[in-house]
């Protein structure tokens, strides 16, 4: 009852009454999605989340990018922790536009985290209306960012602050490899591969083995956690028996980028080969799910089983990358299909005609918006990884277009 009254709390909050909202409901209720042919190439739709993104830090004075939209109450304080892994998001699409804008918005993000730093080393969790509170997670993120600018700059000054994040994190990482100090609930889990990752960034960039070894114990224990059917235990924020897809691929993309930069520094064993298998396993545990039921649902339990009937847009966004991160390795089609098809799922609940400037462009928290997942909000994050995967899907179809078209004028030749 409690729960039914909390429910009908927040819907009320959400203001539906407002023109915005009102259409937004409708079309959610009534899942008037638009359909693959309304699709506008991913052009048009990155373009779109990233003026939105763009919108949601202009809403903040400091520079940070707002956490959310929320319909109850509009735009909310600037989250450090986001920010941070918008950052190369910002740098590579000034590149792939030739808009410098975009590159001086990540400078600004990163400038605004740096006197965020805690005296420890650390970065805060929250956004910056509570009070700071060093948190493990976030403080990967954001390390994320600050070596994303100190690539694009050389100003050491980005380095410095990461590499003080990292002493911090190997200082307090457990003697297995997990985190428990400074987490979130005091918990261990295993989506901090989401940290190990900046871990092995700031490994390459000094060339400490302080790094490489801290991130090299967590994935291994993360590994410790993985059932043979792909699922991990404690990978949930609260709920470990049935995690949001969201944490399901934050594990998965921790181990994908380790397998990545281990890889390409030619790391001596098969430790690369070993977390790119772990990745694989879950992520197709995730695919035999999506080809079965066509809607993606936003919790798996430990038989990737789920009896929720909304989605969780971010996780969607984020699995999709995973998949064409895989397929690129493996080549397996199956991978590129779910991907395609699940980025377009997400396509077709983005608003890009809404009136409203925290909705046009934006990607909810969940579809239906009442789901239970950042419910009736559209948070940042949600943009940011919906963006990353529609280039990736743009930069690997070019290139099967570029070997189609090599393989056709090559048997052209030979004939």
């Amino acid at each position: 009852m409690r729960a039914l009254f909390k429910h009908a709390k927040d819907l009320f909050s959400a203001r539906f009454y407002r023109p915005s909202h009102f259409r937004l409901g409708v079309r959610d209720y009534f899942d008037l999605r638009a359909t693959v042919a309304l699709l506008q190439p991913n052009s048009v739709h990155i373009a779109a989340a990233m003026s939105w993104l763009c919108a949601a830090q202009n809403s903040s004075v400091d520079g940070g990018v707002s956490a959310r939209y929320r319909l109850d109450r509009g735009w909310s304080p600037s989250y450090p922790e986001t920010t941070g892994y918008i950052i190369p998001t910002f740098f590579a699409h000034a590149k792939r536009i030739g808009d410098e804008q975009f590159h001086a918005r990540a400078l600004r993000m990163a400038d605004w985290l740096l006197p965020l730093q805690l005296e420890s080393g650390a970065f805060p969790g929250h956004d910056v209306g509570k009070a700071p509170q060093p948190i493990v997670f976030n403080t990967g993120q954001i390390m994320l960012g600050l070596l994303s600018a100190f690539r694009e700059t050389a100003q050491h000054k980005y380095l410095r602050a990461a590499m003080r994040a990292g002493d911090w994190l190997a200082e307090i990482q457990e003697p297995n490899g997990s985190w428990l100090k400074h987490t979130y609930l005091s918990r261990v889990h295993t989506y901090h591969t989401r940290v190990a990752w900046p871990l092995l960034e700031l490994w390459v960039a000094t060339g400490r083995e302080l790094y490489r070894t801290t991130a090299i114990k967590n994935l291994d224990w993360a590994l410790g956690k993985q059932l043979p059917n792909g699922w991990f235990r404690e990978n949930g924020f609260s709920d470990n028996d049935k995690p949001y897809l969201h944490t399901i691929a934050y594990t998965i993309r921790g181990l994908l980028a380790a397998s990545e930069i281990l890889h390409a520094h030619n790391y001596s064993g098969d430790a690369d080969l070993r977390y790119f298998e772990s990745a694989t396993r879950a992520a197709e545990a995730v695919l035999h799910r999506f080809e079965v039921r066509r809607y993606p649902r936003a919790q798996y339990d430990r038989e990737w089983k789920s009896a929720e009937h909304f989605s969780c847009l971010t996780g969607n966004a984020q699995i999709a990358k995973c998949w064409l991160n895989i397929y690129a390795v493996n080549r397996d089609p199956r991978f590129l299909n779910a991907a395609l098809k699940i980025n377009d799922f997400v396509k077709s609940t983005q608003d890009l005609t809404s009136r409203n400037a925290g909705m046009r462009g934006g990607i909810k928290g969940s579809h239906p918006v009442w789901g239970r997942y950042i419910r009736y909000s559209y948070p940042n994050w949600a943009a940011k990884f919906f963006v990353d995967a529609l280039v990736l899907e743009d930069e690997i179809m070019a290139r099967l277009d570029h070997e189609v078209e090599h393989e056709y004028r090559t048997a052209v030749q030979a004939a």
